[in-house]
């Protein structure tokens, strides 16, 4: 049972924004998740240039997380993107490559490859 819906505090980062992803993405926390991550992005305005959901720690995530992140790839102004950075053995990496979401969005193994420019 997860009681962390909402992801962490973001990061104060030149044109990025990193926000940590709770251990659970599902149909419960995904509605959830939603509104926080936009007001973080919208917080930044037009300097967004890239939102990176930091999925290390997320431990499940099933259909929901998906449409999490393509809700946020399309509510972004234009011109901000989305990376990913997932464990590849974890089971996140595992769903963003079953459902194809890894050819849409980028997805990092580290913190650090993400952030860059």
């Amino acid at each position: 049972m997860t009681f962390f819906p909402k992801p962490t505090e973001p990061h104060d980062l030149p044109g990025r924004v990193h926000l940590a992803m709770p251990a659970e993405i599902d149909f419960t926390t995904a509605g959830k998740l939603l509104p926080h991550i936009m007001s973080a992005a919208r917080d930044r305005g037009d300097r967004l240039e890239v939102l990176v959901l930091d999925l290390t720690t997320t431990s499940f995530m099933d259909s929901q997380g998906i449409r999490l992140i393509n809700d946020v790839r399309h509510r972004l102004r234009p011109g901000a993107r989305v990376r990913l950075v997932a464990r590849p053995e974890g089971i996140a990496s595992r769903v963003l490559e079953l459902t194809g979401m890894r050819r849409d969005v980028p997805v990092y193994d580290n913190l650090a490859e993400a952030l860059a420019t």
